[in-house]
């Protein structure tokens, strides 16, 4: 069978459009320029590894990269770049796509299966809080015990010279205020004993006065003996 005129003209239009199926090794290479455009629109982190790349129309290569943004599993960056008029590659359009199976609901679960999921979750974590709790209460207590011990120990460690060192009053058991109350009690102890004697004295004073009184009463009676 031969070929008519019509489809001698239809070969040529088929060999350019294999031609132009052809992809540019410049722009499925373009990976920095499509970073850079997709950078400018959502954060370095969202951005995962890429995912291959697809041939467009007109020669046109969407590039893909993974998508870390929790909540969309399975879509895809997607960059579009080309190159015009025999210029550099560059970028038409940049957008998050959805990738195989991300349009799909999910498996339907009975709501009784969900549910039971759900509370055993829930327990999981309440159990999981639980014995944290305890354990910071544990540790809590062990911190107060220590602290407590090593007060005692600095107690037991103090001497005169440790307050002679920084200037501060020795204080005592009983100190009120910064007062020594066994001081004030020796203070008070020092004039009663003072106050003491001075009656001793004065006791003494007039017990000699009463002897000089009598001996003068009997050097009288010796030196007069009409009066006896």
């Amino acid at each position: 069978m031969t070929s008519t005129p019509e489809n001698d003209e239809q070969a040529p239009d088929d060999a350019v459009e294999m031609v132009d199926a052809v992809a540019d090794a410049r722009l499925i290479d373009a990976h920095d320029l499509a970073l850079a455009a997709l950078y400018e629109i959502t954060p370095a982190a969202t951005v995962g590894a890429p995912a291959g790349y697809t041939l467009e129309e007109s020669g046109v290569v969407s590039l893909r990269f993974a998508n870390t943004m929790p909540g969309y599993p399975n879509w895809l960056w997607t960059v579009s770049v080309a190159v015009v008029d025999g210029a550099e590659p560059t970028v038409l359009e940049a957008e998050l796509l959805p990738g195989e199976g991300a349009l799909l609901a999910p498996e339907w679960v009975p709501w009784a299966e969900r549910l039971a999921e759900y509370q055993a979750a829930q327990a999981a974590l309440a159990a999981e809080q639980g014995d944290a709790e305890a354990s910071d209460e544990g540790d809590e207590d062990a911190d107060e015990a220590d602290d407590e011990d090593d007060l005692d120990d600095d107690i037991d460690d103090l001497d005169a010279a440790d307050f002679d060192e920084d200037g501060s009053p020795i204080l005592h058991a009983g100190d009120v205020d910064g007062v020594d109350i066994d001081e004030l009690d020796e203070d008070a102890e020092d004039d009663e004993d003072a106050e003491n004697a001075d009656e001793d004295e004065e006791a003494d004073a007039g017990d000699a006065a009463a002897e000089e009184d009598d001996d003068e009463i009997d050097d009288a009676d010796e030196s007069d003996p009409t009066e006896r």
